[in-house]
């Protein structure tokens, strides 16, 4: 079943499955918090309003919380059991509590406060993992600050807890940094202080324990007035009397009752790792499958996968540290050397044999036959409480005969291929592992350099941190080179990780453990030709994800096999389905070697043919999303292997825009530095109408520029006439009307050069509507009347059709009314005739202005709510609420004031819905016309 997540100790986060989902902008964020902290409970809608506005909402935030609810349930899996549910007069989140962050951390802290103090530890780290920062660290409102305030109180009190938990257990001179850091942190809290004074008597520091006591002394007496308490006087008169109890040894939890005599218990684990942080999920998820329904006697194999340099091992030695007690027949430890450098894996038999002899048995009455092997392995592993840790397992085939026969022992097995059969044939935990967050991440350098190093250079830490990618084992060789160094300034370090060329350079530490590229290597080698052939190729697609057919595109035949097999290896990952992402050291990786066994011609080969597909596919959906378009003819043929996706409607076309729209922005780019101008400058324009209806003008801005750069160093006229325009055009959305108009003129002098009456018409139709915007109408109507003479002379019914709405709108704003009403009414029966819902809806909103503007307000509001109807049927929100505003004002001049206001009203609700900056002069207007209240 798929598992959902959910995060409030940090940034609001929630994970599908480890997948991180979009969850929105801050103010949607937060009813989402909201329900979080209420989990299972109703949050009403005054509630809500609340904890998201504070004591300044809108004037009506219901629709406006509708429409957050609306879009969380739409980011929320449809396969997920929760979801957000009405209740009574609000709104709650049905999940199950240990979902969420929060409220696993109280169980795990309630729990520990009723056990023992080994089982405390333990649970205490559990839930003192699971902050990641701040708590609602991107919210600032008033109820966010006061939750902040609240659970930071709850996590100290924790973090006290614990320390008492370690203290008892001999932990003092563990302890000693993060309690000289806590108590400078809470110079009047007597608690740390107690803790402080408490770990440096034990530690053998008595002088500075007593100075420890007289500082806090006097710095309660100087800012309170008052002398410490009863508990902190009483440990300082036990230090002046040697009454201060010794400390325990520090311990793992208690040993198991010792065996009987002459068996042999196995205690093979390497020493846990030095430094580790994050990964709450996956430990919850090996806790859990350690203490199911069946207690302990349950048979787990978790089946730890994630590519080199991830932390496998070290997740599975961590848990299995804190999980001693739970084994008393001991724990063993088998190195499977399956993607080792330089060595072959460990043949099963020879695995086989070391496992026996960890459990004792004679080497001179091991069977020589594998089979025979398996049998006494289980035999001897029968009924027993045994933790066995298979590491770095190359594939199932290797694991399957090392498993016991008993549900009594417990397996983990690490492997950078998924196991599969392993999942399906033997009911294996999957645990997969992602890289860390960034908190994450800086804590790991924290942890290994200390705060006095780290806190010196915050930017280079945020450098080090991005440029690692999350990824452990590449943070830890810089880490390793910058204690190697002391002398180098991390900035040095960051400067190194900057060029992706030098990259993996500078993630070698000089031996095989520490070098990035050497682990990388062993996944690589063990890859089939076809799968190692498209992870090189993957290098020249650095989008943020690919699906197979643009993968196909790259290989020139069938992706799907090669694919399946990068996935296997955790190379790749399917983060959604159909899209596979690379992580960025191994972009690096598969580029070098893709310069180093791929000739010149076999990449640039590849680049044509996922440059044609996109070229291709994107041209056709932009067809489908504005079927009436005037298409460009696309001139290169198809390299062959090159096959376009089929869509067959416009919400197909919108989908794929959606999904591959950043590999879109960098095939422009890509294609403009490789020469292509012709791909760059149609693919650009191909873009240009979904960037358009996404309201995302600067990227349009960039791809046409790099288009026009491209077709300017290879002489193409026509894709710098087309280039020209759409740049203009998307300066005039922007207001800056100067800026298009140059545009516009070289757009004109190069149509004309070439003879295109097209390129003219369009051009013309440009400066229309910037002579319009800057209220020159009598130049906006001449060429307004040139465009439409073009479009005529063309045939251009769609474009002939859209001029004459502007040729009539002119007409209305310099006082033509008949001509406005009849270029309208013509305009009108054209996009009917063509099947053009939008454009009939915005002739009739102009045809409705032009009988406005000629005191006929009868017509006029018939024709606007025609175009009303219109407007609703395409989905159009912010031309619904500008044709509402221009009713209203109709109304008004018809002397009906209540009907209009109604209709602003009904305008101001849909913009307050959607909540848009773009949309902030509509509503301005319409906040004027409502007044200062607003009337709501």
């Amino acid at each position: 079943m798929l598992r959902v997540d959910f995060g409030v100790l940090g940034e609001i986060c929630a994970w599908a499955d480890g997948q991180a989902i979009e969850l929105g902008p801050a103010r949607q964020r937060s009813v989402l918090a909201a329900l979080l902290v209420k989990v299972n409970q109703p949050v009403s809608l005054d509630q809500l309003t609340d904890c998201v506005w504070g004591e300044d909402p809108p004037r009506r935030p219901t629709a406006t919380l509708h429409s957050y609810l609306s879009r969380l349930r739409t980011s929320l899996p449809a396969a997920w059991d929760g979801g957000i549910r009405r209740s009574g007069g609000g709104y709650l989140l049905r999940a199950d509590e240990s979902a969420v962050d929060l409220h696993r951390f109280r169980d795990l802290r309630d729990r520990a406060r009723t056990s023992d103090d080994a089982t405390a530890e333990r649970l205490y780290e559990q839930a003192l993992e699971l902050w990641r920062g701040e708590p609602f660290a991107d919210l600032d409102t008033s109820w966010a600050r006061a939750q902040r305030h609240v659970l930071q109180g709850e996590r100290l009190a924790a973090r006290l807890a614990y320390h008492d938990v370690r203290l008892r257990r001999g932990g003092h001179a563990a302890l000693l940094g993060t309690l000289e850091s806590l108590a400078a942190e809470h110079p009047l809290d007597e608690r740390p202080a107690a803790q402080l004074i408490l770990a440096l008597y034990r530690s053998g520091r008595q002088g500075e324990a007593f100075q420890q006591y007289e500082r806090i002394r006097r710095r309660l007496a100087a800012d309170l007035g008052v002398e410490p308490g009863p508990d902190l006087r009483l440990l300082h008169h036990q230090m002046l009397t040697a009454g201060v109890a010794p400390a325990p040894a520090e311990s793992a939890p208690a040993p198991p009752t010792p065996p009987p005599a002459g068996v042999v218990v196995p205690r093979q684990l390497p020493a846990p790792p030095p430094v580790f942080v994050g990964r709450p999920r996956e430990l919850a998820t090996l806790d859990d499958a350690l203490t199911g329904d069946s207690g302990d006697r349950v048979a787990m194999i978790s089946a730890i996968g994630g590519y080199g340099g991830i932390g496998k091992t070290w997740l599975a030695l961590y848990w299995a540290h804190h999980h001693v007690d739970r084994f008393p027949d001991g724990q063993i430890y088998l190195d499977l050397r399956g993607f080792d450098a330089g060595n072959a894996p460990m043949p099963v038999e020879t695995a086989l044999r070391l496992l026996l002899g960890a459990l004792g048995a004679d080497p001179a009455a091991v069977p020589q036959r594998p089979e025979e092997q398996t049998a006494l392995y289980r035999s001897l592993t029968a009924r027993k409480r045994l933790l066995i840790v298979l590491d770095n397992a190359r594939d199932t085939a290797q694991v399957v005969p090392l498993l016991p026969g008993t549900p009594s022992c417990t397996v983990l097995v690490t492997s950078r291929n998924q196991l599969p059969g392993l999942i399906a044939g033997h009911d294996a935990r999957h645990v997969p592992l992602d890289v860390l967050d960034a908190a994450e991440a800086r804590r790991l350098l924290l942890h290994h350099l200390g705060p006095e190093r780290v806190d010196a250079e915050p930017e280079a830490v945020a450098a080090l941190v991005e440029r690692c990618a999350g990824l452990p084992l590449a943070l830890s060789i810089i880490a390793a080179r910058a204690l190697m160094s002391p002398w180098l300034p991390l900035a040095s370090l960051a400067e190194e990780l900057r060029e992706e060329s030098t990259r993996l350079d500078a993630l070698d530490a000089g031996e095989l453990s520490a070098d990035l590229r050497t682990v990388f290597a062993a996944s690589y080698r063990a890859l089939e030709p076809e799968a190692a052939r498209l992870f090189r190729l993957l290098a020249l697609h650095p989008g943020p994800d690919i699906p197979p057919p643009a993968a196909a595109g790259l290989m020139g035949t069938d992706a799907r096999r090669p694919m399946a097999g990068l996935v296997r290896a955790h190379l790749v990952t399917e983060h959604a389905p159909g899209r596979f992402a690379l992580h960025d050291l191994l972009r690096d990786y598969a580029a070098e070697r893709a310069y180093a066994e791929d000739t010149e011609a076999e990449r640039d080969a590849a680049l044509r043919r996922l440059l044609d597909h996109y070229l291709h596919t994107a041209h056709a959906a932009a067809l489908l999303f504005y079927p009436n378009r005037r298409a460009i003819q696309l001139t290169e043929p198809l390299a062959p292997g090159a096959v376009p996706v089929v869509l067959r409607d416009h919400q197909q076309a919108a989908d794929w825009f959606a999904a591959e729209s950043q590999a879109l922005l960098w095939a422009v780019r890509r294609a403009a530095d490789a020469g292509l101008a012709t791909h760059a400058w149609q693919l650009a324009w191909s873009l240009a109408d979904y960037l358009n209806r996404q309201g995302r003008w600067q990227d349009i801005l960039a791809t046409q520029q790099a288009a026009l750069e491209a077709a300017r160093g290879q002489g193409d006229l026509v894709g710098q006439c087309r280039a020209h325009q759409t740049i203009a055009r998307t300066h005039l959305r922007l207001g800056r009307y100067d800026d298009a108009r140059v545009q516009l003129d070289h757009a004109l002098g190069l149509s004309t050069r070439l003879g295109d009456l097209a390129l003219q018409a369009r051009a013309n139709h440009s400066l229309t509507m910037v002579f319009s915007a800057q209220k020159r109408h009598s130049e906006a109507l001449a060429h307004a009347q040139r465009a439409l003479e073009l479009y005529r002379d063309l045939g251009d019914k769609s474009s002939t059709a859209d001029i004459l709405n502007s040729v009539g709108w002119e007409h209305a704003e310099l006082g033509h009314h008949p001509e406005a009403i009849d270029h309208c009414e013509q305009a009108v029966a054209l996009f009917e005739s063509l099947g053009d819902p939008y454009g009939q809806a915005a002739a009739l909103d102009s045809l409705g202005y032009a009988y406005h503007r000629a005191g006929d307000h009868d017509r006029a509001v018939s024709r606007y709510r025609h175009a009303l109807r219109l407007f609703r049927e395409v989905g159009d929100r912010v031309e619904e609420a500008a044709c509402l505003l221009n009713l209203g004002d109709t109304h008004r001049s018809a002397g009906d004031e209540a009907a209009a206001r109604q209709e602003w009203r009904a305008a101001l609700d849909i913009l307050d819905e959607l909540d848009r900056p773009g949309d902030d002069p509509v509503r301005s207007r319409l906040t004027a016309r409502l007044g200062p209240a607003g009337d709501r």
